[in-house]
């Protein structure tokens, strides 16, 4: 499993900047703000991601989508919680695997191997089969709200 501390952690806080989220660095073995799955896994409070040095990339890119997807007036009031549907999962889902393409020594393919591993489920058994042949809805979703764009190839 991909950590943070196996990446460039200055590229992962340019790529949350760009939403207008900041990633905030947790000492080792500190409690995770808004952790929803419980450490290592990241939080969510508002426009920040918290993490640790050994919280997965996945869920630093999927606590950040989730706040991508919401429009700015609803992160304000987000606390451990961000899903509002089984869209805006789907969303979020789809745009973590397509904004790992955007972090050196992630990528796509790695991502969904790691969400694989880490137990996320997709009724047709893996995140690229999910991807590649069942995201189309997400896809749809991201696109209607302007969030797959030129600057981010899906």
């Amino acid at each position: 499993m991909l950590t943070l501390a196996d990446i460039d952690s200055e590229a992962a806080r340019a790529l949350l900047a760009r939403y207008n989220l900041s990633l905030e660095c947790v000492a080792e073995r500190a409690p995770i703000p808004g952790s929803y799955w419980g450490e290592p896994e990241a939080g969510v409070i508002g426009e920040k991601v918290y993490a640790r040095g050994d919280t997965p990339v996945h869920s630093v890119l999927h606590e950040a989508c989730h706040l991508i997807v919401v429009p700015a007036q609803r992160r304000a009031y987000i606390h451990t919680d961000a899903s509002d549907s089984q869209a805006e999962e789907d969303a979020t889902c789809y745009l973590q695997i397509v904004l790992a393409d955007a972090l050196p020594g992630v990528g796509r393919a790695r991502l969904m191997a790691d969400m694989d591993a880490w137990g996320y489920s997709f009724r047709l058994g893996s995140t690229r089969a999910w991807f590649e042949q069942d995201a189309e809805d997400a896809r749809a979703w991201l696109e209607m709200r302007g969030l797959l764009d030129g600057s981010v190839a899906a």
